[in-house]
């Protein structure tokens, strides 16, 4: 038995991990590679195993770096079970079509251009065709329930309090040289207790090994005050100046907190008299499978759910869904807040936003979760003075603002706090991915001064026996 580490190996992005056992194959997550534009189509187009040798997917959330090369997973010959929550299941069926449809108007945009240039044209990584046949393969299982996988590997999923349906993955094997069962442990992305909406993270018990994320894993987060505070004066500023605020935001789980947020602030009185618009297809979709999940909502969200029964709207909040009504926010002139996709910046309609307003010093980007490295969205937070958007160059003039107390992940202390939870002589090893080198180096660090022992920062492709 052997765990090979695919992707998400020193970076934030395309989670994929595969553990070998009795001759078969299990992977965990199936996530898209977002980066340098032309070394992210070559990931995610090649896969270096034969996707019809797999014999199941297990999945941890909905996220596209997690989930989003599943439908080219299955276009290349995988045809086994995909594990997941409900509702995470759920959210793949709107992301994963969104994600193809998005693929498919990016490759038109950037062919016309092309065109004129006399370059190449460009293929979408898979279309919307392409995606039904992977999910006609889910199946949906709950919380706290084991499954049977394979012959020899069982599963259970325990809620991570990341997004909606997120989960973390306990996998039972059958050590066929031992006749032993050891536990295998994967943390998917580990949420923050005390954060509205969610359940917090529930530990999932003790393990023999674990693949655990590190995203922020030499980073702190700011209190929830802390945060309020900071998110108002960014507002206040903006309006100010006359500009418009735009957030970049992950359609799940981002948009929605940021949203909730604002529902609270307007509910208080504390949030000026500004337009709102999400302007994301996805988003509003998203929205209403939240609505239908209450059962994973923490109790102040059920009990804010009695006194206000749409904690997702306010009457200065516009979810926009059409093309011709993204284009006129282009056109207005009056301060307003703009939510869109995609978080890194890399696709769907926030990358227009940004090439129509990042050259106006009257106007802030706000980034609000974590930036994978060569992805636009970091080169706004490493403030270069010209980005290059769908091939062309911007000169950026406008304000960059960063507040990572809106992630979903856990910062070091709560990650320190949820591994305290661990039996450290029987967790043997422990493989650190989902994070920058340096991230993944601080953690590693201070865990092996908790008395952690065998932590290893895996590379690419490398093997780990289990």
């Amino acid at each position: 038995m052997h765990i090979q580490f695919i992707g998400a190996t020193h970076t934030v992005t395309g989670s994929m991990h595969m553990v070998h056992i009795n001759g078969k194959k299990i992977i965990l997550d199936c996530g898209m590679f977002q980066g340098r534009r032309a070394e992210a189509a070559e990931r995610n187009k090649t896969f270096p195993f034969d996707p019809s040798s797999v014999s199941a997917v297990v999945l941890s959330h909905a996220h596209i770096d997690h989930s989003g090369n599943l439908p080219n997973l299955v276009k290349h010959g995988f045809s086994g079970p995909i594990f997941a929550t409900a509702a995470t299941a759920d959210l793949c069926r709107i992301m994963l079509m969104d994600s193809a449809f998005i693929q498919e108007k990016d490759a038109q945009f950037v062919n016309r251009k092309n065109r004129k240039r006399g370059f190449p044209p460009v293929e979408p990584l898979y279309t919307v065709a392409d995606v039904q046949p992977a999910l006609d393969l889910f199946q949906e299982i709950p919380y706290d329930t084991e499954f049977p996988i394979i012959d020899g590997a069982r599963g259970m999923f325990v809620d991570a309090g990341h997004i909606l349906g997120s989960a973390s993955v306990v996998l039972t094997l059958d050590d066929p040289a031992t006749k032993k069962e050891m536990k295998l442990g994967f943390t998917g992305d580990l949420g923050r207790p005390n954060l509205p909406i969610l359940r917090d993270p529930k530990f999932m018990g003790n393990v023999d090994a674990l693949i655990s994320e590190s995203t922020y894993g030499g980073r702190f987060h700011s209190t929830s005050e802390e945060m309020k505070s900071h998110f108002l004066d960014i507002i206040k500023r903006t309006m100010n100046k006359g500009g418009k605020l735009i957030i970049p935001a992950f359609s799940i789980g981002r948009t929605q907190d940021i949203v909730y947020k604002l529902n609270e602030l307007k509910n208080s009185g504390a949030l000026p008299d500004i337009p709102v618009y999400v302007d994301s297809p996805l988003s509003t979709k998203a929205t209403s499978i939240f609505r239908k999940h209450p059962e994973c909502f923490d109790d102040e969200a059920i009990e804010l759910l009695r006194k206000d029964p749409d904690p997702f709207g306010f009457d200065r909040l516009t979810y926009i869904e059409n093309v011709e009504e993204s284009k006129q926010l282009n056109e207005t002139t009056e301060p307003c807040m703009i939510i869109a996709a995609s978080g890194m910046c890399e696709a769907g309609r926030i990358v227009h936003h940004l090439a129509n307003n990042i050259g106006n010093s009257k106007n802030t980007v706000l980034i609000v979760g974590y930036q994978a490295e060569h992805t636009l969205g970091r080169r706004l937070v490493e403030k270069e003075p010209i980005v290059r958007v769908f091939g062309e160059e911007y000169n950026v003039k406008c304000d960059v603002e960063v507040m990572n107390s809106f992630s979903a992940h856990a910062d070091r202390n709560e990650l320190m706090a949820y591994f305290d939870n661990f039996d450290r002589e029987r967790l043997k090893n422990i493989y650190l991915v989902h994070g920058d080198e340096d991230q993944s180096a601080k953690f590693a660090s201070g865990l092996k001064e908790k008395g952690f022992k065998n932590v290893a920062v895996p590379v690419k492709m490398e093997k780990a026996e289990l």
